[in-house]
């Protein structure tokens, strides 16, 4: 079906809790799964008190025995609601050791999951840069998702990264996390349309995120909402091509076009307005 990955390049916009969100608020009809692929080891596992196997480092030893699809799910656990997951291990030295093994192929095999009638796989690849671990995944993916806060500094960075990202992938949407410029600034700064922003709304994170004692479900909340409404936008575009991987897009809603940065003037990019929070998700 699908193999959407998630990514940032500084700081930590919710690319975990986002991926969250989209998998919980995919249509009905498909199989979402997310799959922890940072480099830097998961957070689902001390999140919502799972255990460390079945996961990426099981499936890691398994798929040095077997290539079958259908694997990818014996390694899955189920979050409250039923999501499944396959989550990674807390420190670096394993996940970095999992990924290695799951991506030593150049990503057919992370490819083959997605060979499943209605799989979507969605993985979580944290923070990449300097972690070539992840990139196959990356390559080989129907749609990355690109996170950045609408901020100075991590808008500055991704301009800055300009030439490595048209590397990733030939299908990038980029993705505004919180308050700060308005979606119309950083496209005529950058030259690249933002394909999303998702809204400052730490109740609504902290419910994706797994916080007990809060009675409101996730999907009522204002970025459980914009969560959904981009999955099915995605659901709706995202395609398995026999030649190609990309995204059949009819406008620039969701995908951007090609990434042509310019960087921001001599001064560095510009302040942001005093009125923007810096709120988002975490």
């Amino acid at each position: 079906m699908a193999l959407v990955a998630l990514c940032s390049l500084k700081g930590s916009p919710g690319v975990t809790t986002t991926a969250l969100g989209l998998a919980a608020g995919w249509p009905a009809g498909d199989a979402p799964v997310v799959v922890e692929c940072d480099p830097a080891g998961g957070d689902l596992l001390a999140r919502f008190r799972l255990d460390l196997s079945p996961g990426l480092v099981s499936l890691a030893a398994a798929a040095r025995r077997a290539t079958d699809p259908d694997l990818l799910w014996q390694h899955t656990q189920r979050l409250p609601g039923g999501l499944r997951v396959v989550v990674g291990p807390p420190g670096a030295e394993q996940a970095r050791a999992a990924l290695e093994q799951l991506t030593h192929d150049g990503g057919t095999t992370v490819r083959s999951w997605t060979d499943v009638a209605g799989a979507v796989v969605l993985a979580d690849c944290g923070r990449v840069e300097g972690n070539t671990q992840v990139m196959p995944v990356l390559r080989t993916a129907d749609l990355v998702l690109l996170l950045a806060r609408a901020r100075s500094d991590a808008l500055a960075y991704v301009a800055m990264k300009r030439e490595a990202l048209g590397q990733w992938s030939r299908a990038l949407a980029f993705v505004l996390v919180g308050e700060g410029y308005r979606d119309d600034e950083v496209s005529r700064e950058l030259g690249i349309e933002v394909a999303a922003r998702l809204p400052a709304d730490l109740r609504g994170a902290a419910l994706l995120r797994g916080v007990t004692g809060r009675r409101a479900a996730p999907a009522r909340t204002e970025l459980g909402k914009a969560l959904a409404s981009l999955a099915t936008r995605m659901a709706g575009r995202v395609v398995k091509g026999s030649e190609r991987t990309g995204v059949e897009v009819t406008d620039t809603e969701l995908t951007a076009p090609a990434l042509h940065f310019r960087l921001p003037g001599a001064q560095g990019w510009p302040e942001c307005p005093a009125s923007s929070g810096n709120g988002g998700v975490r």
